[in-house]
């Protein structure tokens, strides 16, 4: 009898504990990475002051993402996130990074140091963006898809919190990479407090043969070649949408441009945050392959359209901006809840980090070309180059559609 009146209150309880992790969850995603993008915010104020070269520019943005992929691929090649407690690999992670941004305060922005810490703050980003999402799949009943595209959209948010810096605290670029630091040392202290859920499978070794499945099985390269053509466009637009609405707003006779794209560029990338919820629970449904269509076919369209708008009436520009900032994130979080329906459960770890690997090295390609091009075609150059991404992206998932194993994705709902 005493069993059968506890029963009724285990639900809620494991509902409620489920809800209290991942608020834990998301609000150290958004303290962590906010280290991520200070220095895109601080390239547009120190241009201002100094000399900066493009490529001491691109150099501070795209240092991040090449220690990002030598941390993932580190970490994909020895299972860590398969093998060792989420957390306490969040928390290192974290903490480390927000040590090393902490040190950028005392350096010159685009000194051979400051990139170094830059480089050992994407490592650490391995060890908290793949594994926030393992610790949010561990929780995952149905709703794996509304699951991470909140965690997405907690990473979308804090990405955008330099930037709001940037507009609210002037020229003072310091402060920006100053509250990031303590941001991600709290989000490293707090992770402690967040549980891991029913669904965590841990791999007792390193599985080498997980990687080379998720070549060989057709389904899981279909979703990583969605990923991928998803990927050539979200970091590059991060990156240089601030500057490209700064060059735009001045060619339209703006007092302030620098502020007025902060702000923007702030409410374009915090947008996304909408874009990935609404995303995670339409993808849950209608399907994965159905949502990740749709939002690449709008973002690349974003993309195509933005670089004809440079100098263009400013209400037009915000709108497309803000268009761009919702749709280019909506489809992220649906490539790993892919991945984590499609692989074994003891490998999801390793093939989520292994997905992400691929996508950022991608995405050193793509943020180098962009001012290039500019340079040689313009902006308009520049961003259709980055709408082939997810034109490629959409007839991958297309394909996926179409196998068998899609049935698998969302409870069958493709």
């Amino acid at each position: 009898m005493k069993e059968a009146s506890a029963n009724p209150h285990r639900p809620s309880r494991a509902a409620a504990g489920k809800t209290r992790s991942l608020a834990i969850l998301l609000l150290c995603q958004v303290g962590a990475m906010s280290v991520w993008f200070s220095s895109s915010a601080v390239v547009a104020i120190v241009r201002q002051a100094e000399s900066l070269s493009a490529m001491q520019a691109t150099l501070l943005t795209s240092a991040v993402q090449a220690g990002f992929v030598a941390g993932t691929v580190t970490s994909a090649l020895l299972s860590l996130a398969d093998r060792f407690d989420p957390r306490r690999l969040f928390m290192l992670s974290a903490l480390t990074a927000g040590a090393a941004t902490a040190c950028l305060v005392f350096l010159t922005p685009a000194s051979p140091l400051a990139i170094l810490l830059r480089l050992l703050t994407g490592i650490c980003m391995a060890g908290v963006y793949p594994v926030g999402m393992r610790l949010a799949a561990t929780w995952a009943k149905g709703d794996l898809g509304l699951l991470i595209g909140l965690l997405v959209g907690a990473l979308t948010f804090g990405s955008a919190s330099p930037h709001l810096l940037a507009a609210l605290g002037g020229s003072n670029w310091r402060a920006i990479y100053g509250i990031s630091a303590c941001c991600a040392l709290l989000a490293g202290v707090a992770i402690l407090l967040c549980g891991v859920g029913p669904n965590m499978a841990r791999a007792t070794r390193i599985e080498w043969s997980a990687l080379a499945g998720a070549w060989r099985n057709r389904a899981l390269r279909l979703a990583n070649l969605g990923y991928l053509g998803h990927m050539w466009e979200l970091y590059a637009m991060w990156a240089w949408l601030a500057v490209f609405l700064q060059a735009s707003f001045a060619a339209a006779g703006m007092r302030e441009p620098r502020a007025a794209a902060e702000w923007l560029t702030f409410g374009a990338v915090a947008a996304g945050a909408l874009g990935a919820w609404l995303g995670g629970v339409l993808a849950d449904r209608l399907g994965r392959t159905t949502v990740t269509i749709g939002a690449m076919a709008v973002s690349g369209a974003c993309a195509a359209l933005m670089g004809w708008l440079l100098g263009a009436p400013v209400w037009l520009v915000g709108c497309v901006a803000l268009c761009w900032g919702i749709s280019v994130i909506a489809d992220s979080a649906q490539f790993s809840a892919s991945i984590a329906e499609l692989a074994e459960p003891a490998s999801i770890g390793t093939l989520l980090t292994a997905q992400t690997c691929a996508g950022f090295l991608l995405t050193l390609v793509s943020i180098h070309l962009v001012p290039d091009v500019v340079g040689l075609a313009g902006w308009r150059g520049a961003f259709s180059m980055l709408a082939v991404g997810p034109l490629l992206g959409c007839i991958a998932m297309a394909r996926l559609r179409r196998l068998p194993d899609a049935r698998r994705l969302a409870g069958g709902r493709r």
